[in-house]
């Protein structure tokens, strides 16, 4: 099996939960700044996204004002 097919944990943790909680924030305003609906930020939110576009991550990010590595993490 492949690691595209593999359907186990993908060893990446995003950490949006966090980053909302701390800039006060919700779901909802985050999917209205970055035109991504709540629905797919709430599989990103909970670590079910199997990909997730740089446009994405880029706009999600600039939302946020944080880096990349703020939002994704490894999962050991």
């Amino acid at each position: 099996m492949t690691p595209a097919e593999d359907d186990g944990p993908s060893g990446v943790h995003c950490r949006l939960d966090e980053l909302l909680e701390a800039r006060g924030m919700t779901l909802t305003r985050l999917s209205e700044l970055v035109g991504v609906s709540v629905v797919n930020l709430s599989i990103l939110k909970n670590d079910r996204a199997r990909a997730i576009r740089y446009s994405t991550l880029s706009a999600i990010c600039r939302a946020l004002d944080c880096e990349i590595g703020d939002l994704l993490v490894r999962a050991d």
